[in-house]
């Protein structure tokens, strides 16, 4: 398939099927984070102990922040791709 050929269904369909993927997986991390933490942070307020909750809090935050930005340039890094392809092209045809 050439850099400035429009996509098949097929193609279409698989890369929807990809960001779908990324974007879900990114939500189950979120929403797992939150999940967790909160019951981390109930169970250290019962036996009212000191704020040892916040070292997996950041921790883990730490770990959701670097997905999500993963997630991010993932999703509109396909654009990116496409150009320099198209780029690629260009130079191997002039190089002939």
């Amino acid at each position: 398939m050439t850099p400035n050929s429009p996509l098949s269904e097929d193609e279409i369909l698989r890369r929807a099927k990809r960001r779908v993927g990324l974007k879900t997986g990114f939500k189950i991390h979120a929403l797992v984070y939150v999940l967790v933490n909160a019951g981390l942070l109930a169970i250290n307020l019962w036996n009212g102990g000191q704020r040892w909750f916040l070292f997996p809090l950041l921790g883990w935050g730490l770990g959701l922040a670097i997905h999500g930005i993963v997630t991010f340039i993932a999703l509109r890094g396909e654009g990116l791709r496409d150009r320099m392809l198209a780029d690629e092209v260009e130079r191997v045809r002039k190089a002939r």
